[in-house]
């Protein structure tokens, strides 16, 4: 474990050995990440999309893991564009997002409540993904890594659409008819 350093009052983490030193590093260091957590996510929303009742929470699952795979492939062509070989690292956010995720199926009786539960917690995960996605959009832009941007802002536009998506099935019943039971 690194040990802390105080600095003005401050606790300072030195850097541990291969630390991103420029932001070239940073990027490909976020890139592995959400790798990572694309892939774990294509594991993980079958089970969520078994465990939904609601017709239309089902559909939009498995259309959002349809679009999952190709988020995978989309950063293994932004690998390609900087010209690094795709490589997962994993993920403590969304590992963590995902734990979170079981928790709510094993915590919730099936039905409307469940639904609620299944809602907020890919929610969550969608809000990790769009403000990764942000980041590592404005990191290419800087590096002028056009490709990469381009593939990235097409993926980050596609998180935001769900996360509205999942707005929208929560509001038009779901979250009432949760009150209900």
């Amino acid at each position: 474990m690194a040990t802390k350093t105080k600095t003005a009052g401050k606790a300072k983490v030195p850097a541990k050995k291969g630390a991103a030193k420029q932001l070239e590093d940073l990027f490909e260091d976020g890139l592995k990440d959400i790798y990572w957590a694309e892939k774990a996510l294509t594991k993980a929303l079958p089970k969520m999309g078994k465990n939904a009742s609601s017709p239309e929470l089902k559909k939009a699952i498995a259309d959002h893991l349809t679009q999952t795979v190709e988020h995978v492939t989309r950063l293994e062509k932004c690998f390609a564009a900087i010209g690094k070989k795709a490589v997962a690292k994993k993920c403590d956010a969304m590992a963590g997002l995902l734990k979170e995720g079981e928790g709510i199926l094993e915590e919730t009786e099936p039905g409307s409540v469940r639904d609620a539960g299944i809602i907020a917690a890919s929610q969550k995960v969608e809000h990790y993904e769009i403000a990764t996605y942000g980041t590592l959009a404005a990191f290419a832009k800087v590096l002028n890594q056009k490709s990469a941007l381009a593939l990235l802002l097409k993926t980050l536009a596609e998180e935001k659409k769900c996360d509205e998506l999942l707005t929208s099935i929560a509001d038009t019943a779901l979250n009432t008819e949760a009150i209900k039971n």
